[in-house]
């Protein structure tokens, strides 16, 4: 599904234009985004929840070129879906 197509139906499951249901989309990930950036969790009962995990520094390898790549440490945005969610997905 597209965002284009989530708007649809949101919009038609609402009755709101599409024009104030992407506005409301856009600034629901807007705000995501923020808080992420922030080291925040986003906690959503009933869909689940956005942390950050931390990776530590290692070394790759680049198996193209056949040489070993030193990758930084850094953060990954993680999804854990709730018990409902995951119970609806199976």
């Amino acid at each position: 599904m597209t965002k284009a197509e989530l708007v649809n139906e949101l919009s038609i499951a609402t009755g709101y234009d599409k024009k104030t249901i992407t506005l409301i989309l856009e600034g629901a990930m807007d705000c995501i985004k923020n808080h992420l950036a922030d080291d925040e969790g986003i906690y959503l009962r009933g869909f689940g929840t956005f942390i950050l995990k931390k990776r530590a520094a290692k070394t790759a390898r680049d198996i193209n070129k056949k040489s070993t790549v030193f990758v930084p440490a850094h953060r990954v945005v993680n999804f854990k879906p709730s018990k409902e969610l995951a119970d609806k997905v199976r």
